[in-house]
Parts: structure tokens; C-alpha cells; sequence
């Protein structure tokens, strides 16, 4: 129990924290990544830690579907689909995206845990018309915020916050800076009210990949004192954190949303080829291209410590407009002579 919630445990915890000897060497600094993409179900993902807390009340108040909203290609939709079929619920997706033409990645394994997706035009009405054609079925319908970012879903990186710093004492790195991406928020709280409520020595930084949402730091730290304001009033936190507090970056979001970026799939192949670890284009390859950045830029020093949070999602590798450009690059390496 955490802060008076419990959870259902789907999840194989503690992840790894695993050393990069090979990009450390590169790049003067020790750089650890957070296996956050192996925590099993449907390919895994940070939002199984969040899911854990929601199904639990979902469970509890008798629900019988769970309801929730993203882009067409959510990481998050998808870990909904698969924690309501592990414990025999009925799921959906609702989006604003237009239906994209195939199905492919997410969408694929949407499908494959028979999890129905709605592509809507007009947002919210959509989601007030999927819950109640469900409930209209006889279904109880629990609906899951997008991405899981709401006062119980951050307790699932508020506990990743506590693990880490058990990790990080174990490994001799206490005063690492956690790095991690930055969009619907429950995450990057999680971590920042754990850390700063647990007394712990590590610090954690946003990276934020939706420019849309945000145009300035400024926006994006009031973003997250609204937030705080609702996590400590529901759990009665005896906590003050200021606005400053919240350390996040808004220049490394590449202009938009899930666009494809040369510079972020260049770091996608250098971690692929130095540590044989795959990130996604939308998230994780965005924070990973800004911490490369950073380095380059004296933000982050050398023979400093940093720990990547790899927060899953690379079904979206697969995805038409990424997977064009992927192909187009690695042609090179497919070879059709014949020895």
C-alpha cells in the first residue's frame, strides 16, 4: 500500500537499472538507463506502473470496461487494452486522430486484445458517446485519464522514485539526475513529488516531446504547480514545492508531436549499435536526442552521472510516416546479391 492506495501486481519489479559502458565511454558521462520498457504485458511500458493503481479501482468499484483517450497510436491505449485483459475487462480506445490509413503497430496489438478503437471528429463528445453506448450494454465503465496522469496514477513512478533510490544506493550513484520525457505529466510527477517527499538525493528533468502543449518553460511549470496542488491536497502531503522546483526542458520537443526527426532516429541507431537497445521515435528517442544534446551543449557535465528512464513504446518504430524513413535510411544494409 502506497500512501494509503493498493494495486493489482502485473508488473516485474524492480526493472533493471543497467549501466551503458559503451555511450558512458563515448560521451564522458556515466550513463545508466531504467529498463521501464521490460515491465511485461503487450511489449511493456511505463504506464503498466499507473495501470497497477487503476485497475485496482476499477476492481473495486465493480467496473466491467475501461474507458480511455489518446492518439491514434497511444502506448498508453494499448497497456490499457492489455491490463483489462489480463483481469477480464472489457476495453477502448477513444481518439481525435483520423484513422490512419492501415493498421499497424499499436494498432495491430489494440486489435489483438480485442480492444475496440474509436477515431472520432469531435473530441469530447466521442468520449461521453463511447461511455454511454457501453453502459447502455450493461457495462460498468471506469474511464482511465490520458496517460494515466491524474492524483492515483503518479503513484506509479511516486513508488519508481523509491525503487530507484534503492537502486541508485546499491550502485554508489546518489546523486544522479534521472532523466526522463515529459507529455501528459503523471510520470514526470510521480518521480519529482517521490523524490522530494522520500528525502531522496536524486533529481529528476522533464523533457518534453508535445510542443503543442506547452510554449515555455513557464507554462510547463504551471502545468505541473497545478498538478502538485491536486496530489497534495488528495493525499494530504505535508510538502511545499515552488514552481522552480520542477526541473524541466522545452527546447528539445522538435517542433511537434510524433513527427519524424533525423536527429532523433540518429540516437535511436547510435543506442541501437553501441548498446543494442531499441527506443521509440515519439518519447524516449526524443528524451534520448536531448540528453546527447545536452551533453554536447556542457548542460550536462562531464563525469556526471545520469539515469535514462526508458519509458517503453517502440511499437511506434512501426508506424507508416517512422517507418518510411527508416526504411528509406537502412536500405543500405539489405543486400539481394547472391554468393
Amino acid at each position: 500500500m502506497l500512501l494509503g492506495h493498493e494495486k493489482v501486481e502485473i508488473l516485474h519489479l524492480p526493472t533493471p537499472l543497467e549501466y551503458l559502458a559503451n555511450v558512458s565511454a563515448d560521451l564522458g558521462v556515466d550513463i545508466y538507463i531504467k529498463r521501464d520498457d521490460l515491465t511485461g504485458l503487450a511489449t511493456g511500458g511505463n504506464k503498466l506502473r499507473k495501470l497497477e493503481y487503476f485497475v485496482k479501482d476499477a476492481l473495486d468499484q465493480g467496473a466491467t470496461t475501461l474507458v480511455t483517450v489518446g492518439g491514434a497510436q497511444t502506448n498508453h491505449g494499448r497497456l490499457t487494452a492489455a491490463a483489462a485483459a489480463k483481469y477480464g475487462l472489457r476495453c477502448a480506445i477513444v481518439t481525435g486522430d483520423e484513422y490512419p490509413g492501415e493498421i499497424s503497430a499499436n494498432l495491430i496489438l489494440d486489435g489483438m486484445l480485442g480492444c475496440d478503437v474509436y477515431f472520432v471528429k469531435d473530441f469530447e463528445a466521442g468520449v461521453r458517446n463511447v461511455i454511454a453506448k457501453y453502459e447502455a450494454e450493461g457495462e460498468s465503465v471506469y474511464y482511465v485519464p490520458m496517460g494515466g496522469s491524474n492524483e492515483l496514477g503518479m503513484l506509479g513512478y511516486y513508488e519508481c522514485a523509491m525503487e530507484l533510490t534503492a537502486q541508485a544506493e546499491d550502485l554508489g550513484i546518489r546523486d544522479a539526475l534521472i532523466v526522463t520525457t515529459l507529455g501528459s505529466l503523471g510520470t514526470y510527477m510521480g518521480l519529482a513529488v517521490g523524490l522530494a517527499n522520500e528525502r531522496s538525493p536524486l533529481r529528476v528533468k522533464g523533457i518534453n516531446v508535445a510542443a503543442f502543449d506547452w510554449q515555455t518553460v513557464a507554462e510547463i511549470r504551471e502545468a505541473c504547480m497545478e498538478y502538485f496542488g491536486r496530489v497534495k491536497a488528495f493525499y494530504g502531503l505535508d510538502l511545499e514545492m515552488a514552481a522552480e522546483d520542477f526541473d524541466v526542458e522545452k527546447d528539445y520537443d522538435f517542433g511537434a508531436y510524433n513527427n519524424p526527426v533525423e536527429e532523433v532516429r540518429e540516437g535511436l541507431y547510435y543506442m541501437a549499435r553501441r548498446e543494442a537497445i531499441i527506443l521509440d521515435p515519439c518519447y524516449t528517442g526524443k528524451t534520448w536526442a536531448a540528453i546527447l544534446r545536452m551533453v554536447r551543449e556542457g548542460k550536462i557535465a562531464q563525469g556526471s552521472k545520469v539515469i535514462f528512464m526508458h519509458t517503453g513504446g517502440y511499437p511506434g518504430i512501426y508506424t507508416r510516416h517512422h517507418r518510411l524513413e527508416f526504411e528509406r535510411e537502412l536500405m543500405k544494409y539489405m543486400h539481394t546479391d547472391e554468393f
